[in-house]
C-alpha cells in the first residue's frame, strides 16, 4: 500500500508518501514564513495563493518514476478555508484521474500521530498533547481513531500567545522560535507572571498571561522611558514622535524566559497529571510548539520523574507536514474507515473537531 498525504491547512504546503508498515518514503514541504513575516501573521489570501502555486510541484516530487498510488489522504480541517480547499480539490482531482479512494484527515488528529513516524514502538493508549499556533488540546488516545478530548484552550492557544507576546516585544514572526532562543539567555524566575492552572479542569488559558506581559511592558516603558521595537518610537505628544532607547537585551531575555516558563509549567503540569489520573505510561506531543526546546526538556524530565515515557516528533515533523497526514490516512485505509463514494466526508471544515472513527 502506498498513500499520498497532502497538507495545506495553513501556511505550509506539504506532500508525503507512506508505504506499507507506516514507513515514510518521501516528504517535501514548502514554508510560507517569509511571505507572512511582514504582516506579523498569516494572511489567508496570500496563503491560499501560495498553496495553489506550489502544490502541483510537490505532488510531482512524490510520484517521480510513475510511482503507483493506492490512496490519498488530505487535510480537511481545521484550518483556513481557502487553504483547505486547495488541498481538497487537488486530492479529489488526483483521485479521479488515478481512480483511487480519497480520505479526509483531521489536522489535529494527524498531530497526535506525528511521533509515530519515527517511534514505531509507540502505540495507543497514550496521553496526547497538541500545542500549535491555533490549538492547545489534551487528548486521551484510547486506540487508533478512538479519542476522548479532556481539555482545550478557552481563549488563546499556546502558539498564539507566543506570537502575540513576540509582537509586543517588537520581535519577528513567528514568535515561538525567537522567544525560545532569547529565553536561553534570560532568567525564568525574573518576573512572576501568572499561571492559569484552572483547578478542576483540564482546560488551558493563556490570554491572561499574554495580557500580564503587555501590562508589564507598559509599566516598564513608563518607568524606564524605554520602548521595545525596531523603530524605537514612543508616545506621540503635541504631534511629535519621541524616540526612546530600546530595552537592554538582558531585560528582553528575562521577559521571554519568564513568559515561557509560565506557559511550559502549565502545559507540563496538566499533561503529567492527566497521564497519571488515567493510568497511562506514555505521552505523545505534536504541533508547532512541540519544537520548543524548553517544553521538550521539561516534559521529558518530569516524565522521567513520574516514570512516564514522553515522545516528541523530530523538528521537521513538529510543524504542519504531509507525512503525519499520510500516516493518519494509512491507518484509516488499513482499518477500512473511508468511503470513496461519500463526498460529504471531504467537505472542508475550518473548525473541524476531533471525532472518533471507531
Amino acid at each position: 500500500m502506498m498513500i499520498l498525504g497532502i497538507e495545506t491547512s495553513c501556511d505550509e504546503t506539504s506532500c508525503a508518501l507512506i508505504k506499507e508498515g507506516g514507513h515514510l518514503v518521501r516528504h517535501a514541504i514548502f514554508s510560507q514564513t517569509e511571505l507572512h513575516q511582514t504582516f506579523k501573521g498569516v494572511v489567508p489570501e496570500i496563503a491560499s495563493r501560495s498553496h495553489l502555486e506550489k502544490i502541483n510541484e510537490l505532488v510531482e516530487q512524490m510520484i517521480q518514476g510513475n510511482q503507483k498510488i493506492d490512496g490519498i489522504a488530505v487535510t480537511i480541517g481545521p484550518g483556513l478555508v481557502g487553504s483547505l480547499l486547495i488541498g481538497k480539490m487537488t486530492a479529489e482531482a488526483l483521485g479521479w484521474v488515478w481512480d483511487v479512494p480519497v480520505v479526509g484527515i483531521n489536522h489535529l488528529e494527524a498531530h497526535l500521530y506525528s511521533s509515530f513516524l519515527e517511534h514505531k514502538e509507540l502505540k495507543p493508549p497514550f496521553m496526547g498533547l497538541i500545542v500549535s499556533g491555533g490549538h492547545t488540546h489534551l487528548v486521551l488516545v484510547e486506540d487508533f481513531g478512538k479519542y476522548k478530548v479532556l481539555g482545550r484552550t478557552r481563549d488563546d492557544s499556546a502558539g498564539e500567545a507566543y506570537d502575540k507576546v513576540a509582537k509586543c516585544l517588537g520581535l519577528d514572526y513567528p514568535g515561538g522560535p525567537i522567544i525560545d532562543r532569547l529565553a536561553k539567555k534570560g532568567n525564568p524566575a525574573a518576573i512572576p507572571f501568572p499561571r492559569a492552572h484552572l483547578p478542576g479542569s483540564w482546560d488551558f488559558s493563556f490570554s491572561g498571561l499574554k495580557t500580564a506581559v503587555l501590562y508589564f511592558l507598559q509599566n516598564l516603558r513608563v518607568s524606564s522611558g524605554s520602548f521595545i521595537g525596531k523603530k524605537n518610537i514612543g508616545a506621540n505628544k503635541g504631534g511629535l514622535k519621541i524616540e526612546f532607547p530600546p530595552l537592554p537585551l538582558k531585560t528582553v531575555a528575562d521577559i521571554c524566559a519568564s513568559f515561557q516558563s509560565a506557559v511550559v509549567e502549565v502545559l507540563v503540569r496538566k499533561t503529567i497529571l492527566a497521564a497519571k489520573k488515567f493510568g497511562l505510561k506514555k505521552i505523545a506531543v505534536g504541533g508547532g510548539v512541540s519544537a520548543n526546546s524548553f517544553l521538550r526538556s521539561e516534559l521529558i524530565r518530569n516524565g522521567k520523574d513520574n516514570k512516564l515515557k514522553v515522545y516528541f516528533p523530530s523538528l521537521p515533523y513538529s510543524t504542519d507536514n504531509g507525512a503525519m497526514v499520510a500516516l493518519t490516512g494509512y491507518y484509516k485505509f488499513k482499518k477500512g474507515f473511508y468511503d470513496d463514494k461519500n463526498q460529504e466526508a471531504l467537505e472542508v471544515n475550518p473548525s473541524l473537531p476531533i471525532k472518533n472513527w471507531i
